[in-house]
């Protein structure tokens, strides 16, 4: 078991209770958080075999779709966000997306762009499908249930046929960083700097997973998806100083060198580019001085993204060196590991920081109460989340 077994197992249960996956508190959905902590039940049921754990889990994804796959209550539509009937909807429930799950609604076709509104407004992010994306896959794994990983195959189809368009008298294709709740209109023209990369790992990783089990032949394949997605990661600068930008990029290394070992060296050359590129973003970030800050000025859930994201070095090491074989460049990543190992504390020290009851009771913690503790949860614990579905190795 897990050294933080007991503090991670409270933590998931107060979120449950807080957010109305147990108790009698209405239904409080977040896409981002709720997929992490689909992750860690998944873990926790592993880790402890108490079947409440996974139940836990497949009950959060239940409710997710019911929620977050329908329109919001202040909406004057009603049923599916895809448009589908009831019946239909729920055999199909990721087959328009998921919203968000924002305070606000989404702006109106009509309404003025406001920069600082907009973060509070509803609609449908690309990189937190992804991770639903690896949730539901992760379920699949865990309880060999392959509907979930149907889902999977089915929203990342229905989310890359929206958020890609092909650039003006180019064959070239961008996403978009925002889509509206029915997929029908851009909220945010501009592309996410990770957006493509999210959309390539988690791709490779449905695709392992269709190919190692016999029952989802009839699954759609991802082939175009990955080709395009491929391409526009070669368009994007991955460089970033944001914590959690960093340690997006070194959670998807970690998953990456999971599935793509021997299979492209295209895919290997681009693990070591983000490598390099993270172990850039982490040095700037640490000169920052941001993290010498009173908790008042920090935003938790982005610095755990990093401590997550570091964690993931001990795995993507240990899968490089038990497999020689299937990385040519296995020196050079090695290398540029190195130029990140020597910052490995970081996380422990992330973690305490936060786990402190006196930083716990900053507003900036309280504000965001479900995805930071969601989010520390999951670095104590990152097993879970960790893991690319599929990876037979």
């Amino acid at each position: 078991m897990n050294e933080h077994a007991e503090i991670i197992q409270k933590i998931m249960e107060g979120f449950a209770e807080r957010t109305g996956l147990t108790g009698n508190a209405p239904p409080r959905r977040y896409l981002w958080t709720d997929a992490f902590a689909v992750c860690n039940f998944l873990d926790l049921f592993q880790k402890t075999g108490e079947e409440r754990y996974k139940k836990m889990a497949l009950s959060l994804v239940d409710q997710v779709h019911a929620v977050l796959g329908r329109h919001r209550e202040d909406d004057p539509r009603t049923g599916w966000i895809s448009g589908l009937d009831g019946e239909a909807g729920r055999r199909h429930p990721t087959g328009g997306g998921l919203r968000i799950g924002k305070n606000l609604p989404e702006r109106g076709p009509d309404e003025p762009y406001d920069d600082q509104l907009e973060w509070d407004r509803d609609g449908q992010y690309f990189h937190y499908l992804t991770k639903w994306m690896h949730a539901l896959n992760r379920v699949a794994e865990v309880t060999g249930r392959m509907r979930y990983h149907r889902w999977a195959m089915e929203l990342a189809k229905a989310a890359h046929a929206a958020f890609t368009s092909a650039v003006t008298g180019s064959s070239t294709k961008r996403m978009y960083w925002k889509m509206s709740i029915d997929l029908s209109r851009p909220l945010v023209m501009s592309m996410g700097q990770h957006d493509a990369l999210d959309a390539l790992v988690t791709y490779l990783s449905l695709t392992a997973t269709a190919k190692n089990n016999p029952n989802s032949s009839s699954s759609p394949n991802l082939d175009r998806e990955i080709a395009e997605a491929m391409a526009m990661c070669g368009q994007m600068s991955l460089r970033t100083d944001d914590p959690l930008g960093i340690g997006g990029l070194l959670a998807d290394g970690c998953l990456l060198a999971q599935v793509a070992g021997g299979s492209d060296f295209l895919l290997e050359e681009l693990l070591i580019d983000m490598l390099a590129d993270a172990a850039d973003g982490l040095e700037r970030f640490i000169l920052s001085g941001t993290l010498k800050y009173p908790a008042e000025y920090r935003l938790a859930f982005r610095e755990l993204g990093l401590a997550i994201g570091l964690h993931g070095l001990e795995k993507t090491v240990s899968i490089i060196k038990g497999r020689p074989q299937y990385f040519s460049s296995r020196e050079t990543l090695l290398s540029r590991i190195a130029d990140l190992w020597k910052h490995l504390t970081l996380a422990g020290e992330i973690e305490q920081f936060w786990l402190t009851p006196l930083h716990q009771e900053s507003k900036t913690w309280t504000d965001h109460l479900d995805i930071n503790s969601v989010m520390l949860a999951t670095s104590l614990g990152p097993e879970g989340y960790l893991h690319a579905a599929g990876n037979q190795h």
